[in-house]
């Protein structure tokens, strides 16, 4: 009997190491995952701060670009020579600081 109850010991201390292998599994399993979300939360974090900030910088220069003086004639002109819709050539304008010969010249670059 004594080599019988060794036998049991074995089996029963070989489940118990590997239920201990299966819960580590799991909990590195459920470890990995919090780090992962939480890899994502501070990716997510960083692009709406750069989105935001990419939405700062675009309302400053549309700001900027309508302060610059242009002349409807000027816009006509880009319009008419380069065949385009009256607010791309505005732009243009705006972007070369209202500089006609300017805006013109930059079609070619």
């Amino acid at each position: 009997m004594g080599s019988h109850e060794g036998e049991v010991r074995d089996d029963s201390n070989k489940e118990s190491q590997q239920a201990a292998q299966a819960l580590e599994r799991v909990t590195d399993h459920v470890e990995e995952r919090q780090l992962d979300e939480n890899k994502v939360h501070k990716a997510m974090v960083a692009l709406a701060e750069a989105d935001k900030a990419n939405r700062e910088a675009q309302r400053k220069r549309e700001k900027e670009l309508a302060a610059v003086k242009i002349s409807a004639e000027d816009v006509e002109v880009i319009a008419n020579e380069f065949a385009i819709d009256k607010k791309a050539a505005e732009l243009r304008l705006r972007e070369m600081k209202g500089d006609l010969e300017a805006a013109l010249k930059s079609y070619f670059d």
